[in-house]
């Protein structure tokens, strides 16, 4: 089993657009081992997209990496376009995707929002999953839309009141609903301030320690990052209260492991804990020296033993 923390840089094999409902065009990549066990790849947000970093998670001889940019994100077209896009439009590209590529059934790993659609997607189609890795667990709730917007400057204070203070003193008192509004207006100079604002805050409290890259957001990304969060925290993440844990038992049988960093600000450890208890076949491992971000080295070391563990599992 590999101690590495990431793989070496790899090239896409492939890469195309698979066009789904009107307007929406999805970039997606094939990675590694054509003939290895499917692996697909589901970036976290909503919003934040893949990148060349993701493919590295995974064994290129022994592994198939699909990954895809969701809905408005990265490649896809058209940037942070909210028609068509709910969790269950996501669902269905996800199956439509596999359908494309002709593939059976598929490992799932997915992380932050990624774990959320991980789950969705399991619990609507099981019979297409050889089992789940997931990381920095979020499953939707009240609870932690209110922690995203308010909780997390108990620990990051600084950054908090940067988020609050971009807004009048007026509109203070309901953040989420202010910076959507902000967020969806046409005007460029009216969402673009708003969408920086908002993934600084993110990107200042995803990691334990501070990266370089974290929080410095180019504008088209922090857009279509805060424009996406803002669309699904409104709507509740368009799932129904308890969704993944009431439907749970659909992919009970599966084996899954949840990498989960111990000072997760974004998404708390405690969330990763209820999932585990109870999907009782599930290995919860919690990284006592990382936060959030998948980049840290503890999360994705824990990461790539996962993907051998399963590999091996599946291969016997």
């Amino acid at each position: 089993m590999s101690d590495r923390v990431i793989f070496p840089r790899v090239d896409a094999r492939r890469s195309g657009y698979l066009t789904v409902d009107e307007p929406h065009r999805l970039y997606w990549e094939q990675v590694g081992n054509p003939e290895g066990i499917p692996v697909v790849f589901l970036h976290g947000g909503p919003g934040s997209g893949i990148s060349e970093a993701h493919r590295r998670f995974f064994d290129p001889e022994h592994f198939n990496v699909l990954l895809f940019d969701q809905r408005g994100t990265g490649r896809s077209t058209p940037l942070a376009e909210l028609t068509g896009n709910t969790t269950q439009d996501l669902v269905a590209d996800i199956e439509r995707f596999r359908e494309m590529l002709g593939v059976e059934r598929w490992i799932v790993f997915g992380g932050s929002w990624g774990s959320t659609l991980a789950l969705a997607y399991g619990e609507a189609h099981p019979e297409r999953c050889l089992g789940f890795i997931l990381r920095g667990i979020f499953l939707g709730s009240g609870a932690e839309l209110d922690w995203f917007m308010h909780g997390m400057g108990k620990f990051f204070p600084e950054a908090a009141r940067r988020f609050e203070h971009f807004l009048p003193e007026s509109e203070r008192g309901d953040l989420l609903h202010a910076y959507h509004r902000r967020l969806i207006s046409p005007d460029p100079a009216v969402h673009l301030p708003a969408a920086v604002a908002w993934a600084g805050y993110e990107g200042a409290c995803s990691t334990l320690l501070p990266l370089p890259a974290v929080g410095q957001e180019d504008p088209a990304r922090a857009l279509s990052l805060a424009r996406l969060e803002a669309h699904y925290f409104v709507n509740r993440v368009f799932l129904e209260p308890d969704q993944l844990l009431n439907r749970l038992d659909r992919i009970a049988h599966l084996p899954a492991t949840i990498i989960q960093g111990r000072y997760d600000v974004i998404c708390p450890v405690e969330t990763a804990a209820a999932l585990a208890s109870a999907w009782p076949g599930a290995i919860l491992e919690v990284v006592t020296d990382a936060g959030h971000s998948a980049m840290e080295p503890g999360i994705a070391k824990g990461l790539v033993r996962a993907m051998d563990r399963l590999r091996l599992f599946i291969q016997t």
